[in-house]
């Protein structure tokens, strides 16, 4: 049946930037559809999260790792596949935001925003695919993209960049290893009510500006992410390869 192919049962998964936000909602939205997860996050162990996912059986563990060091990388990827024995699926959610005028941005704020949310998600895709290359058994590898992979925001020069380098990104991994077994494709999330736009929400004219694009007519939700996580996962999309997949309550199409 159709419903079988959205099915994660007996897959592993590492979420990064897992301990809340988009990133604890995508994970516990892979465990609800079947999978077994680690969490990932520089140092808070989400443990009510967790709980959760051991409580519908599945099996679930957490890494600490600093994404801005390379090192860490290998680590975490180690680590996920010794918890769970193998890894089937990775999701590149963990990214940092520094907001100021380009002209007077930093070279300290540039490289670490370029450091976390392009330089490791490279690292990861990198790590991950070798293993399910040598495994034969394919894989899904989803990046979290943004609006911003599409246009230039303001104040961000560096987290626009950064972006609009992940979805390049995803399109090159993706010409290699589609015809392997290995999907990657990317999430780019709308205007969410996460910790990332806290600054944005409490603006006056900048949230009602934006709340005045947004066709849907609301922020959107961690949640709001979830069948699109599940569907990019599973076997329902494995013949969706290098696509961008806007979750942004109509943004763009306005």
């Amino acid at each position: 049946m159709i419903l079988d192919s959205f099915q994660l049962s007996g897959k592993n998964a590492l979420v990064t930037g897992s301990d809340k936000g988009l990133g604890a909602a995508i994970a516990l939205a892979l465990a609800e559809a079947g999978a077994s997860v680690v969490f990932h996050s520089r140092g808070h162990r989400p443990e009510e999260a967790i709980s959760q996912v051991r409580n519908m059986g599945r099996k679930a563990g957490y890494v600490a790792a600093d994404l801005a060091r390379r090192e860490e990388c290998s680590k975490l990827v180690e680590s996920a596949i010794a918890e769970l024995g193998s890894l089937d699926i990775l999701v590149n959610n963990a990214g940092i935001i520094r907001r100021a005028p380009a002209a007077d941005f930093s070279a300290q704020d540039w490289d670490d925003v370029i450091v976390v949310n392009l330089n490791s998600v490279f690292r990861l895709c990198q790590l991950a695919g070798k293993h399910m290359l040598e495994r034969g058994r394919g894989g899904k590898i989803v990046n979290i993209a943004s609006l911003l992979s599409f246009q230039g925001g303001i104040t961000v020069p560096a987290y626009a960049a950064a972006k609009g380098g992940v979805a390049q990104l995803t399109k090159a991994l993706a010409n290699e290893w589609s015809s392997r077994g290995i999907n990657v494709n990317a999430i780019a999330p709308g205007y969410m009510a996460t910790d990332n736009t806290e600054a944005l929400r409490k603006d006056p004219t900048r949230s009602r500006q934006i709340m005045e694009r947004i066709p849907a007519g609301r922020w959107g939700e961690p949640r709001d992410l979830a069948g699109a996580a599940v569907f990019l996962c599973s076997a329902a999309s494995d013949y969706v390869h290098g696509h961008l997949l806007a979750v942004d309550g109509g943004w763009l199409a306005r």
